[in-house]
């Protein structure tokens, strides 16, 4: 038979057992949740600080492209996505454009390049670039600054504005930087700019198209409001200051008015038939058609 002192010994050894259980319990328990917490924090700031860099980027080099909405997806403690659904306004159409599936952890974000940058078609020495969702065709800016292009420097105006019963969007690369001022006297009335291009890398663009990014704004509302803000986020946007052309451009036009800044082009919207004023025009370099959208008898054009 056992004694008392080994019944004891057994007694307490049992304790100390469901002890050691419950105190184990407890301490995963806790770091289950301090893990929550943490991941979760880490999780909410690289979201936000992804939602403000696709917003920035919007901004300032996306021409005529509105975020429509912008939600979180697929999100965990660990990470998740970001679904950016986006549109372009055609003179008052509303056109689809392609939608952003940008992705988080808790230390890095990686913003949707892959549809940022349009898809390109080649045949021969002709080519343009499109949306890869949408197939919608993507305006071409040519910087007065780079000589040769592949394929040459188009110009569709008379081909935009012999199209019926359409609207449209081009971009209008001037064959030298003018001031805001001296633009709108050569536009017509009866089209929109909805967009100002402003700046962009200078690269040889003979060989290929290079892909590169074009920085501007849009100056519906206050023009000079506009390019203060556009100042602020390029400024915000080129924080590590690693972005050679926009530190030359805030360089350059520092201690400028907005009155005295030149211009490179502008993105313009109307009716197609509206475009055929611009033609033959001598301050116009190329001429490049972006989306079309084609009228309906119930939605009224802007102008």
């Amino acid at each position: 038979m056992e004694s008392s002192l080994q019944k004891a010994l057994k007694k307490a050894k049992r304790k100390q057992f469901f002890k050691i259980i419950i105190i184990s319990i407890v301490i995963v328990l806790v770091a289950l949740a301090t893990l929550y917490r943490v991941g979760n924090y880490f999780a909410a700031k690289s979201t936000t600080r992804l939602h403000d860099a696709l917003f920035l980027d919007n901004e300032i080099a996306q021409p005529n492209i509105q975020i429509d909405s912008q939600v979180t997806s697929s999100s965990t403690m660990f990470g998740g996505n970001i679904v950016t659904n986006r549109s372009k306004n055609i003179d008052g159409y509303v056109v689809q454009w392609g939608t952003l599936t940008s992705s988080y952890d808790w230390f890095r974000s990686h913003i949707d390049t892959n549809e940022l940058v349009p898809g390109f078609y080649w045949h021969s020495k002709e080519l343009y670039q499109y949306d890869k969702q949408t197939k919608q065709k993507v305006g071409t800016f040519y910087h007065p600054s780079i000589k040769n292009y592949y394929g040459g420097i188009k110009n569709d105006l008379s081909a935009v504005s012999q199209m019926k019963n359409h609207v449209a969007e081009v971009t209008i690369s001037f064959n030298q930087p003018y001031t805001l001022k001296e633009i709108q006297k050569q536009i017509p009335d009866n089209l929109n700019i909805v967009w100002l291009y402003m700046a962009s890398p200078i690269v040889d663009e003979s060989k290929g198209p290079a892909g590169m990014p074009v920085y501007g704004f849009d100056p519906s509302g206050s023009p000079k409001e506009g390019y203060n803000e556009f100042i602020k986020n390029l400024k915000k946007y080129n924080a590590d200051a690693e972005d050679e052309t926009i530190q030359k451009f805030l360089a350059s036009n520092k201690d400028k008015s907005f009155d005295k800044v030149k211009i490179l082009g502008v993105m313009v919207t109307g009716q197609t038939q509206n475009f055929k004023a611009l033609e033959n025009k001598d301050f116009i370099r190329g001429a490049s058609v972006g989306a079309t959208a084609q009228m309906v008898p119930y939605i009224k054009p802007e102008k």
